[in-house]
C-alpha cells in the first residue's frame, strides 16, 4: 500500500508527441508581446507604492539596495524559468516543469501555490487601483462604503470594495474575449507605464539632492518616531534585508511569461529571452525610481501610501504629480491584466492533467481561451478584493512564490545531472578491476574518473547531493536568521558551527558539480550550474524566513485545502496515473535489483 502511494505521488509527467497535436490554445504571442506581458504584470504597485513605504519604514535610502537584492533573487529564479521554458514549451509554468522532473505531488504543491500567488497578486492590484482612484476623488467611495457597509472584523477589510470587484469582472470579460485582444491592450498600457516611470526619473533627477542620503541623527525632526540612525542605512543591514523580502513582492509577476508556453509563437526561443529582458527592464525601473525618490525628499518624510504624488507636492510640481497619477492608473490596469493572465492557464494545465477538477480545462472553440478557469479565477479574486485590504493581501503573497522559485531551481539541478533514458536501456558498468572501497567511493563522489556521460550511479549521487544541499542551506539560513546577533557579537560556538556547515555545503556543491551533465541542445541554459541554482535556493529560503508567523499560518491553511482536493480527487483522476495503469497492462511484471558494486568501474 505504501509503495503504491509513493508511486502515485512521485509519478512524473511524460511529454509525448501527441501532446503537440492536442494543443488547443492559440499561438499568437511574439517576443514583444511576451516581454510586455512580463513587464506589465510586474511594474505596478511595486513602483507606485512599495518604494516609498520600504524607504520610510524599513530600509531608508538603501531601499535601492533592497531592490537590487530582490532583483538578484528574481534573476536567478528567472534564469531557471528560462531554461525550463526552453525544455518544456507547455502552458502551466513551474507546475509543468516540476511535474516532468520531480513528480506529481510536488507539482501539485507548486501549482497550488502559483494559484495563490496569482489570486492574491491580482486582488492586491485591484485594491491598489481602487485606492488610487479613490484618493484622486477625495476618498468618496471609501467613506461611503465604510459608513453604509462596515466590516468590523480585525483581520478583514474595513469595507467591501465593490469598485475593485467590478474591475476584476471587467477583466474577466476581456480575458474571455481572446488572448490577442487582451495582449494588444496590455502592450499599450505597458508603454504608457514605462513612459510615466521615465518622466518620474527625469523630473525627480532635476530636484535630486544627494545630501538626503547622508542625513545625520541630529537632522531628524523630533516628531519622527521611526527615523533610525540616519545615513544611507538608517535601519542597518537587517533593515535592508527585511526590505529586500518586501521588495521581492515588486518582482513577482515576471513568471507570467513562462505560463504562455502554448500561446507563444516560438516558445523555446522567445520565452527565455522575454524573461531576461523583462527582468532587466523591471530592475532598471525600480532602481531608478527608488534612487530619485529618496534623493528628492528625506526617507523619513516619504508617504507610505502614495509616495510620488506626495514627493512632487513637497517640491511644488503639481503638474508632474497629476501626470504621475494618471500614469499610475494605466500602470495598475496593466499590472491587473498581467497578474490575472497566467491564472486561468495554470488552472487549465492542472485540470488537463486531472489533478484538479477537469471542468476547468474546457477551452471555448471560438475565443480559444479557458472560459471556466477564467470565470472561476475572477470570482475567487473578486471575493478576495471584497473582504481583504491591500496590506493584508500583500502580506499573504510572497511565500508561495518563493517556494515555487525554490522548487524550479531544484528541478534545474535534477534535470542537468539526469541520465538520458530515452533509449530505454540501462547501462551497467564493468566491475572486474575495481572493488568497493573508500578510495573508489571518494573517486565516484567527485568523479575523479572524469566520466563525460551521466550514469545511473552519477545520477543517484547528484540527486542525494541535491537533497543534502537543500538540507544544509535550510540549517544555515535558520541559523543566520535566528542567531545573527550572536554571530555579529563574535560568539565562538555559533561561528564554528556555521563555519563547519559552510565547509560541508561547499564540499557537497563540489561533489554535485563534478558529476557528468546531460548533453542536450537548448536555446537557453543556466550558467555556472550548480552555483546559480544553489544561490537561488539560498536567497529564496532566507527571504521566506523573513516573513511573519501569520503569513506561515495562512500559507499552511491554503496548503491543507489543496491537500484535501488532491487527496480526494486529484490522485484518483490523474491523467498520468491512467496512462501508467494502461502501460502496466501491456508490460510483464519484473523486479530489478542493483548492487552498488555493479556501477563501480
Amino acid at each position: 500500500m505504501t509503495s503504491r502511494l509513493w508511486r502515485a505521488l512521485s509519478r512524473r509527467r511524460v511529454l509525448e508527441k501527441e501532446d503537440a497535436k492536442e494543443e488547443r490554445l492559440a499561438r499568437v504571442l511574439g517576443l514583444f508581446d511576451l516581454t510586455a506581458l512580463g513587464v506589465g504584470a510586474t511594474l505596478g504597485l511595486g513602483v507606485y507604492v512599495l518604494a516609498g513605504s520600504v524607504a520610510k519604514e524599513t530600509a531608508g535610502p538603501a531601499v535601492c539596495i533592497s531592490f537590487l537584492i530582490a532583483a538578484i533573487a528574481s534573476a536567478f529564479a528567472g534564469m531557471c524559468y528560462a531554461e525550463f521554458a526552453s525544455r518544456v514549451p507547455k502552458a502551466g509554468s513551474a507546475y509543468v516543469y516540476s511535474y516532468v522532473t520531480v513528480g506529481e505531488f510536488i507539482a501539485f504543491v507548486i501549482g497550488w501555490n502559483l494559484i495563490l500567488e496569482y489570486v492574491i497578486g491580482t486582488a492586491s492590484v485591484a485594491r491598489g487601483l481602487s485606492n488610487y482612484i479613490d484618493a484622486l476623488i477625495g476618498n468618496v467611495m471609501g467613506n461611503a462604503l465604510r459608513s453604509v457597509m462596515p466590516i468590523n472584523v480585525s483581520f478583514l477589510s474595513e469595507y467591501p470594495d465593490f469598485f475593485a470587484f467590478a474591475m476584476v469582472m471587467l477583466l474577466v470579460i476581456l480575458l474571455c474575449v481572446g488572448v490577442k485582444e487582451s495582449s494588444m491592450l496590455n502592450n499599450v498600457f505597458t508603454i504608457i507605464n514605462l513612459a510615466t516611470i521615465a518622466i518620474v526619473i527625469v523630473a525627480g533627477s532635476i530636484k535630486a539632492d544627494p545630501a538626503n542620503w547622508s542625513i545625520t541623527p541630529q537632522d531628524i525632526p523630533d516628531s519622527v518616531k521611526h527615523g533610525g540612525a540616519g545615513g544611507f542605512m538608517p535601519f542597518g543591514v537587517n533593515g535592508v534585508m527585511i526590505g529586500a523580502a518586501k521588495c521581492f513582492y515588486g518582482f513577482v509577476g515576471f513568471d507570467a511569461v513562462a505560463t504562455t508556453g502554448e500561446e507563444a509563437k516560438n516558445p523555446q526561443r522567445h520565452i527565455p529571452l522575454a524573461v531576461v529582458l523583462s527582468l532587466i527592464i523591471i530592475f532598471l525601473s525600480y532602481f531608478g525610481v527608488s534612487t530619485v525618490l529618496t534623493m528628492m525628499i528625506p526617507y523619513y518624510a516619504q508617504s507610505a501610501d502614495a509616495p510620488f504624488p506626495h514627493a512632487f507636492d513637497v517640491i511644488g510640481w503639481p503638474i508632474i504629480k497629476w501626470i504621475v497619477n494618471v500614469g499610475a492608473i494605466f500602470a495598475l490596469c496593466t499590472s491587473l491584466l498581467g497578474a490575472m493572465f497566467p491564472l486561468p492557464r495554470v488552472l487549465y494545465a492542472m485540470a488537463s492533467d486531472g489533478v484538479i477538477f477537469k471542468t476547468l480545462s474546457r477551452v471555448h472553440p471560438k475565443t480559444m481561451t479557458p472560459i471556466y478557469g477564467t470565470v472561476l479565477s475572477g470570482l475567487l479574486i473578486g471575493f478576495m478584493t471584497l473582504i481583504f485590504n491591500l496590506q493584508q493581501l500583500i502580506d499573504m503573497m510572497s511565500i508561495g512564490t518563493l517556494l515555487a522559485y525554490t522548487i524550479v531551481a531544484i528541478c534545474v539541478l535534477i534535470l542537468r545531472y539526469q541520465k538520458d533514458n530515452s533509449s530505454g536501456t540501462v547501462t551497467i558498468l564493468p566491475t572486474s578491476n575495481h572493488q568497493f572501497t573508500l578510495v573508489n567511493m571518494f573517486k565516484e563522489l567527485f568523479n575523479l574518473y572524469n566520466r563525460k556521460e551521466p550514469t545511473d550511479l552519477s545520477n543517484r549521487i547528484a540527486n542525494i547531493g541535491i537533497v543534502l544541499l537543500c538540507i544544509v542551506i535550510c540549517i544555515i539560513t535558520i541559523l543566520i536568521n535566528n542567531m545573527g546577533a550572536y554571530l555579529l557579537a563574535g560568539n565562538i560556538t555559533i561561528s564554528v558551527i556555521l563555519f563547519i556547515l559552510v565547509i560541508v555545503l561547499f564540499l557537497n556543491l563540489a561533489a554535485v558539480g563534478r558529476q557528468p551533465v546531460q548533453k542536450i541542445e537548448l536555446t537557453f541554459k543556466v550558467p555556472l550550474v550548480p552555483l546559480i541554482p544553489c544561490l537561488s535556493i539560498f536567497i529564496n529560503i532566507y527571504l521566506m524566513l523573513q516573513l511573519d508567523v501569520f503569513t506561515w499560518i495562512r500559507f499552511a491553511t491554503w496548503l491543507l485545502i489543496g491537500f484535501g482536493i488532491y487527496g480526494f480527487y486529484g490522485i484518483f483522476h490523474s491523467e498520468q496515473g491512467k496512462k501508467d495503469k494502461e502501460n502496466l497492462k501491456f508490460q510483464p511484471k519484473y523486479v530489478e535489483k542493483f548492487q552498488l558494486k555493479t556501477y563501480i568501474t
